[in-house]
Order: structure tokens, then C-alpha cells, then sequence
């Protein structure tokens, strides 16, 4: 059954065409769907469209390239939704994507918790859909999107009818397409908290006040890695720990104490409701991340295991100089807590910090910390978050998995 006509369906589609420049077509005929303002000739001008208005692109020879939506204010000008050219971008073409998406999870889990619709990887650019039960949390990040808002709103109920859909749309990403931050319910009730069950474990997490869409199911792959490692009766520390996930899943795997640090008390407080309901003990501590280690390291604190989990800590290139150092320092005092050998789980989640950069910056870490490194293990970003193989962006989830030796490498 086709999505039932919706606002979204007379957005303007002109059918008017955006002509790439000479030589300019090569990423976008290899898959990438971007297309950037400096790339479109000008006999097409970008002014003449508004955002979120449909349009061809073309070569500068004519050849058909997609259908994109399009934001002329934008650096990311145009993002192509389909291919086909006979396949414009309209209700029965999101309904196809999303249930595409839904094929793809249901594949990969057994219950009803995963990220359903991850952006590019999915044919559908801008738009996050993650899934609690039967409550959606969405997030969309482009004016084209914004634009297709009600289509989307139409696939799901037809296609999920779900209990409820809330869009939690104040990323940073909206104010580079001119888009406001909001907050706000598209349909169905919506609970204050959600609910989440990852192996075999039962989470509440803060939704309104919440971080991203309110969990981290890219991390569910790198937390179940974690468990092959534990030794019986290890302590754990578990650094940017959110509301337990990590913890939680260590001393389930036979850790014999969890300290959560965090910056926030409120989600301190969700991870000591988890570690209860769940039947665990759990310790927390709240402190910026880089005083709470040095602060343990005066008290001569030892850990088996260190996760480090930190936010991206470099947004833009621009960033990457300061943000190495703050990788290097962050991972050089975990390296500091452990005795003679331990764990070191670090991660990153900076797509301008390439895997070879994270290893480099643990490599200098151990070296000023009088330590020796072995990566054992790298691990990326979960299944329900899918690489587009065409858009390195869909990449961005590094997870090392290391030995720390007294022995100097």
C-alpha cells in the first residue's frame, strides 16, 4: 500500500535541473550523493531554487545523475535521493526506503531496538530514525528533509504504527541548512524516558534532557567485543559512561566492581537506576572526564579495565590539531590508572580522526606515559549503522581494543 498523499508531496518539483561544471560528476557517478555549491555551473543558478525544492542533476553534458532536494544556502547544495530517473523523490520512494531499512534490522536483532534509518547508508540523507519498542525518536538534518517531514511521518505510521514519533531535531547539523532546533511530538504519546533492552539487559534513558536521540546503539557491537575480554573479578572504569551501558554490560560479563564517571548527574542518576534494576552494583562519579582521572591517579587508583567513550572532539578539520592532544591526553592518564597490565578500550567517534590517527595517538600516549601498547582489536560502528562504501562520512566509529604493559614498545 502506497503512502497516502501528504504536504510534503507539493513540495516544489519543477523538475528544473542543477548542472554540474565540467568534470565534476566523477564522485557523484562513483555513489557519493553530495553535491557541493562550488561544483554547480552557473547557467543553473542555486538562487533559483528554494530549500528543499526538488531538482535533476545533471553533467555538464546532460547526462542524468539523480534527483536530489536541494538547499541553496547550504555548502552541501543538493543531496541526491534516487538514481533512477524515473523514480522522482515522492511518498511511494520513502515508503521503499524505509521498508528496505526495516528489512535490514529485522535481519540483525530479534527485538525492536536499533537504529532503523541511518542517513545516506539508507537512501534517505539527513534523516536518523532510531527505534525504542514501539516509540520512534527521529532526527533530521537537512531543509530538504525538514521539507519531506510529513511523507516520512506517513511511511512510518503505514509502515511501523507506532505507538508514537518524536522528532529531536537540535543537532548542529540543522544550522548549517538554516534550520531552527526543536523539539516536539509528530504523532502518538511519548513517553518522559525510554526504554531500551540490549543483551539482555533493561535500560531507561532520559529522552527531552537525553544525549543524541537518547542512547548510543552505535556502540552495541564494541560493548558485546568487551565481554570476550573481562577476566572474573575485574574492576572496571568506564569514563563518559552516560547512563551505564558499558558498566553494566562488564559486570554482567563477570567484572567484579564498575566505577561510571560523567559529567552529569542526571545521567549518573539513570545509571544507578539501571545498575538496580538490573540487579547490579554499581559505582559513579561525576567530574569532567580529564580532572576525574587525574584525580584518581592521586588517590592511587588501579583499574583492570578502562573505556574511554568520550564525545567527538573534533567536529570540523579545523579542530584536529587540539583535538589529537585532547585524545592523546585523555588516553595517556587511563594508561596511568592501570597496574602492570590491563585493558584499554578507546574510542572515537571524530570522522576527521582516521583509525591510522587513533592509533598513532595511542602509540604517543603510551610512549610519554612510560607504557607499551598492543592493539588487539579495532572495532567500528554497530550493523544498524551501515558504511556506504561511496560516502567515507557513514564512517566514523573507531573502537581499539588494548593491552597496556609496564613493558615500553
Amino acid at each position: 500500500m502506497s503512502v497516502p498523499t501528504s504536504p510534503a508531496d507539493a513540495v516544489p518539483n519543477t523538475g528544473r535541473t542543477l548542472r554540474l561544471k565540467r568534470g565534476e560528476e566523477h564522485r557523484i557517478l562513483a555513489g557519493h550523493p553530495w553535491v557541493f555549491s562550488n561544483e554547480v555551473d552557473d547557467d543553473t543558478p542555486l538562487r533559483a531554487f528554494s530549500p528543499g525544492e526538488h531538482a535533476r542533476i545533471e553533467s555538464h553534458r546532460g547526462q542524468f545523475l539523480g534527483h536530489a532536494y536541494v538547499n541553496p544556502h547550504a555548502l552541501i547544495c543538493a543531496r541526491i535521493v534516487s538514481r533512477t530517473a524515473e523514480r522522482p523523490i515522492d511518498g511511494a520512494l520513502i515508503e521503499q526506503r524505509l521498508e528496505a531499512a526495516l528489512r535490514l534490522r529485522e535481519w540483525l536483532y530479534r527485538e525492536p531496538y536499533y537504529r532503523l534509518v541511518f542517513g545516506e547508508s539508507d537512501g534517505l540523507p539527513g534523516l536518523v530514525l532510531d527505534r525504542y519498542g514501539d516509540v520512534l525518536v527521529g532526527q533530521i538534518a537537512t531543509a530538504g528533509m525538514e521539507a519531506l517531514r510529513p511523507t516520512i511521518e506517513a511511511a512510518v505510521r503505514e509502515r511501523l504504527a507506532p505507538a508514537g514519533l518524536f522528532w529531536k531535531n537540535d543537532s548542529g547539523a540543522r544550522t548549517l541548512e538554516s534550520l531552527p532546533a526543536l523539539a516536539e511530538t509528530a504523532f502518538g504519546q511519548i513517553p518522559a524516558e525510554l526504554t531500551v533492552r540490549e543483551a539482555g539487559l533493561a535500560f531507561a534513558a532520559p529522552l527531552a534532557t537525553g544525549q543524541k536521540t537518547g542512547w548510543f546503539y552505535d556502540q552495541r557491537a564494541n560493548r558485546e567485543r568487551l565481554t570476550r575480554y573481562l577476566t572474573r573479578g575485574a574492576r572496571v572504569l568506564d569514563v563518559c559512561g552516560y547512563v551505564g551501558a558499558w558498566s553494566l554490560t562488564a559486570l554482567t560479563a563477570g567484572a567484579g566492581s564498575a566505577l561510571c564517571v560523567d559529567g552529569s548527574q542526571a545521567a549518573l542518576d539513570y545509571a544507578e537506576r539501571n545498575a538496580q534494576a538490573n540487579g547490579l552494583a554499581l559505582q559513579t562519579l561525576r567530574g569532567d572526564a580529564f580532572e576525574a582521572l587525574a584525580a584518581l591517579r592521586e588517590r592511587g587508583e588501579r583499574f583492570d579495565v578502562v573505556v574511554l567513550d568520550p564525545p567527538a572532539f573534533i567536529k570540523r578539520k579545523k579542530d584536529i590539531p587540539r583535538g589529537q592532544a585532547a585524545y592523546r591526553k585523555l588516553n595517556q592518564l587511563a594508561m596511568g590508572l592501570m597496574g602492570e597490565e590491563g585493558l584499554l578500550v578507546s574510542c572515537s567517534c571524530s570522522y576527521h580522526l582516521s583509525a591510522e590517527a587513533l592509533g598513532e595517538v595511542l602509540q604517543t600516549a603510551a610512549r610519554h606515559g612510560g607504557r607499551g601498547v598492543q592493539i588487539l582489536e579495532a572495532g567500528g560502528q554497530s550493523p544498524d549503522h551501515p558504511v556506504h562504501p561511496a560516502v567515507p562520512e557513514t564512517r566514523y566509529l573507531k573502537a581499539f581494543f588494548c593491552r597496556i604493559s609496564s613493558q615500553v614498545g
